[in-house]
């Protein structure tokens, strides 16, 4: 719910895009500290990064009326947006909302083609298999272009 918050003028950011985010918001969370923001599994598919329990977290907030989906068409694709119809409170610590924000911050421009491009590069899912878990553990492979750690550094 924080991310569309944040990305609720993105009118490219339907379901991949956001699947696409938390993977990274864990990912990057994990590299740094050791443990998942969210407590998520994600499972490297064939249309991209599903946590394991989106759909049923969607279903709740929705049948709870907190949210809504909606089928957009997007040029050639259907897209998969959903809405928030309150406006909720969070209780992040700065250390989560600065992972949080610099994930959002650097993927939110990107469409579901673009994401899942990069996505595919990044050594936890280029290690699990189609249908697999995603080891989180591979984040300390990655390179500069994907380690948190080291874009940090390189933007100071």
């Amino acid at each position: 719910m924080y991310i569309l918050t944040k990305t609720y003028d993105k009118p490219h950011l339907g379901k991949t895009v956001l699947c696409s985010i938390l993977y990274f918001i864990d990912s990057n969370y994990y590299e740094l500290y050791g443990e998942l923001l969210t407590k998520e599994t994600y499972i490297k598919s064939k249309k991209g990064i599903k946590p394991k329990h989106f759909n049923e977290i969607t279903n709740e907030l929705i049948s709870k009326k907190q949210l809504f989906m909606r089928k957009e068409p997007y040029y050639q694709r259907t897209l998969y947006r959903y809405y928030l119809t309150i406006i909720p409170t969070f209780s992040f610590s700065q250390r989560e909302l600065d992972i949080i924000n610099f994930s959002i911050m650097r993927l939110s421009g990107n469409n579901a083609s673009t994401i899942l491009k990069y996505a595919i590069r990044d050594p936890p899912l280029m290690m699990a298999d189609f249908g697999e878990d995603i080891d989180c553990r591979y984040v300390f492979s990655r390179n500069s272009k994907y380690s948190i750690g080291k874009i940090k550094q390189a933007n100071k």
